[in-house]
């Protein structure tokens, strides 16, 4: 990665717009995304994809910067895959034709794009992934070279926009009569005013970025990633230990942290006593800690999923017909008291819903007016046994025969010969027979009759 690198960028537009529109209540901003890759490289190619005759609020974020939108043409079957494809046949053609083209950027969150990632590796390209930490597949955000969350890339300027937009004009007040005094501002209700909060029903308003993570959290990665470049006999500096940390972890983010770059992310640690910094600003040297600060360890995403588990199974019959993404987070906060995202590594609760469907616990649609619809998963469905085939079928039978076999010590019955019964002929038949056997039996055959004359018995005499 030393060479500078020229992005293509390929954007699934019908995955991430519904992704980022049900989990953070938000509209996809292709400007953001591209502002984001340009800190990495130069982007020299745009592309987006998805059915432009039902998108047409979307055009014109897409022709203000400079993105060519490719018309996806649904079958009348009505496919799903028909972008996915289009975009894979493309990158690929694009990665044979172009060698100059260095990076690929995949901005989506279906998981059907890992095969595509795994062949532009073996073909030497730096991959990034750039969508939503609540919608993204985890296997295809670990499968990159750098996950880019659109959580990180959102500011609160939408937020108040989008206020400022909902907020009814003011109604002007009747006018007094003379001597009247001036009507207090009465404050809204306070059902108006969690509404309002809330965003309507299910939290349906735009969201803020989500809580910070702990510093905490980060440190086993940062002491890994300074024992290898320790191994490697290699001074530990900012940009060499960002690069190994992304090696071992493509989603690491310091702006999940609360730090807007990976200095001030470093400082942060250097504050809490968590490393020791050495060397002027822009040639930071980090090294470990002698002794490690004793805090409480950090809890693994897998030890979560037993809590959400245990609240599937109370309640199954609700979780049959799916349920808000909201309501399951009520459930869980309130039969595991104390539980929060963050002490297992995520940001949000709908991030935890997204490590476990890819744990097949739950299975997460998102929907685009109602939000995240969490049902069961197939761990809670397990498939059928498979068919047996015929060699099984004839072995099963003929152990099923051979248990029904009486254990005797004589010949099996299906050893024993079988005795044929001949049907008698009528009387004179069996009078004929009879009467040759007879005429045999006492008129010795010729040959017989020579014997005997040959070996005459001796006389009585001698």
């Amino acid at each position: 990665m030393t060479d500078k690198l020229k992005i293509a960028v390929f954007v699934d537009y019908d995955n991430i717009e519904i992704g980022v529109k049900s989990t953070l209540q938000r509209e996809f901003e292709v400007a953001a995304v591209l502002e984001s890759l340009r800190e990495r490289g130069d982007i020299v190619a745009k592309f987006a994809y998805a059915d432009w005759g039902r998108q047409e609020g979307a055009k014109r974020q897409m022709a203000e910067n400079a993105v060519q939108m490719v018309q996806r043409v649904p079958s009348p079957r009505g496919d799903k895959n028909g972008a996915d494809i289009n975009l894979a046949l493309d990158a690929l053609e694009m990665a044979f034709t172009h060698n100059h083209i260095n990076a690929f950027a995949i901005v989506s969150g279906d998981s059907d794009f890992i095969p595509l990632l795994n062949k532009l590796k073996e073909y030497g390209k730096t991959v990034f992934v750039v969508g939503g930490r609540a919608f993204t597949s985890t296997i295809l955000q670990k499968n990159c070279h750098e996950f880019i969350s659109f959580e990180s890339l959102m500011t609160d300027e939408p937020q108040r926009r989008s206020e400022r937009q909902q907020q009814p004009p003011k109604e002007q007040a009747p006018p007094r009569e003379q001597g009247q005094p001036p009507q207090a501002q009465q404050p809204p209700p306070a059902q108006h005013q969690q509404h309002s909060q809330q965003g309507g029903r299910g939290g349906r308003g735009p969201r803020h970025r989500p809580a910070p993570l702990e510093l905490s959290q980060a440190m086993p990665l940062v002491e890994r990633a300074l024992q290898v470049l320790d191994r490697r006999e290699v001074t530990p500096q900012l940009g060499l230990l960002k690069s190994t940390m992304l090696q071992l972890d493509p989603t690491f983010s310091e702006k999940a942290y609360g730090a807007g770059s990976f200095t001030e992310f470093v400082e942060k640690m250097k504050n809490a006593d968590y490393v020791n910094v050495t060397g002027a600003e822009g040639r930071y040297v980090i090294e470990r800690k002698g002794a490690p600060k004793q805090e409480e360890p950090a809890h693994k995403p897998e030890e979560a999923l037993p809590l959400l588990r245990d609240v599937l199974e109370t309640h199954r019959l609700e979780m049959d017909a799916g349920a808000l993404a909201e309501d399951l987070e009520g459930w869980v906060r309130g039969e595991h008291e104390g539980f929060e995202p963050q002490k297992y590594g995520f940001q949000e609760f709908q991030e935890f819903l997204n490590f476990a469907q890819d744990k097949l616990l739950v299975r997460v649609e998102p929907h685009e007016e109602r939000g995240l619809m969490v049902s069961l998963g197939a761990e809670f469905y397990p498939p059928a046994p498979p068919e047996p085939t015929p060699e099984e079928l004839e072995a099963a039978a003929l152990t099923e025969l051979d248990e029904k076999q009486p254990e005797s010590n004589q010949t099996p019955a299906l050893m024993e010969p079988k005795k044929v019964k001949r049907p008698r002929r009528a009387a004179a038949a069996g009078t004929t027979r009879r009467t040759k056997k007879a005429v045999a039996t006492h008129s010795p055959s010729p040959t017989r009759a020579r014997r005997v004359r040959k070996n005459p018995p001796p006389p009585q005499g001698e």
